[in-house]
């Protein structure tokens, strides 16, 4: 949830009520298969976390964590195994919304569900890594369970939300939340088997730099990118929406990864990009204040 003191509430237009419930609904039906029987997951106050956490500050921002998922995303495709172990194992090329909502149902299953349930995604995740093991192009072996790989799916995947958290939601969170959101973290991380794991956030982009020397970039690469940044999407604001997030997820990116990528740098029509995202966050945000 966005913080009262930087998003004041401002007079509710006619109708807003009913605009509300529906943008929300919508927001809702994008993370949650109703097909398949999905609800939304329920906050608990006896979870991994607080109520007052803030994991679940950061985590509860719809399109800041979106765009966060991309950068995070495209950083871990430049790791050879891990990008390895979603070609060899997923369905992303036939299937990048599910692959997408599972990611997130497990974000809010481990948010905001209780310990128990929290607990028992984890373990899902774990056994489902057991069988995700095969060989890199070049006959280098891989293993999904591999700490230094779930390591780094878990650093790109915390100072991705962040950064995506600090952009479009709270740009002057003071250096201890950031610190105690990495530790906070930590739990997931050390959970899934990860390691190491940074509990500051220091140690994150230590760790990040300490990793470079690892990543690559390939025609997988190239692929698996376009697929992720071309294929319609099904958030609410269709293909206009789909191409902003995209690019705010981008512009989230070090300069060295943007670099790797084929990125063009920053340009002129950078600062709008981050006012329209913002504006579409404060939007999501409106429909979900009570």
């Amino acid at each position: 949830m966005a913080l009262p003191h930087l998003f004041p509430r401002l007079p509710a237009p006619p109708g807003s009520a009913w605009l509300k419930r529906r943008l929300a609904a919508r927001v809702t039906d994008v993370f949650n298969d109703r097909a398949r029987g999905e609800a939304p997951v329920v906050r608990q106050a006896d979870g991994l976390f607080a109520p007052d956490s803030v994991v679940r500050q950061v985590h509860g921002d719809v399109v800041a964590m979106l765009a966060g998922g991309i950068a995070a995303l495209l950083l871990q495709m430049l790791h050879p195994s891990v990008l390895a172990g979603v070609w060899d194992h997923s369905r992303f090329r036939d299937d990048m919304h599910g692959r997408l909502r599972r990611t997130a149902r497990f974000i809010a299953q481990t948010t905001y569900g209780h310990r128990d349930d929290a607990m028992a995604a984890i373990a899902r995740v774990r056994r489902i890594h057991d069988g995700v093991n095969g060989l890199l192009p070049d006959g280098t072996p891989y293993h999904a369970n591999d700490p230094s790989l779930l390591a780094w799916v878990h650093l790109t995947e915390t100072t991705s939300f962040l950064a995506g958290w600090r952009r479009f939601a709270e740009p002057l969170m003071p250096e201890h939340r950031r610190n105690q959101y990495f530790d906070e973290m930590a739990r997931i991380g050390e959970a899934l088997g990860a390691a190491p794991v940074p509990h500051t956030e220091y140690a994150a982009y230590r760790q990040m730099e300490t990793m470079r020397g690892a990543l690559a970039v390939s025609e997988r690469t190239r692929e698996i990118c376009d697929i992720l940044l071309t294929r319609p999407a099904a958030f609410p604001g269709g293909r206009h929406a789909h191409r902003l997030v995209m690019q705010a997820g981008i512009d989230l990116l070090p300069p060295w990864a943007r670099r790797m990528h084929g990125f063009a740098a920053p340009g002129p029509a950078t600062p709008l990009v981050h006012a329209t995202t913002f504006g579409l966050a404060e939007t999501v945000r409106w429909a979900f204040r009570s």
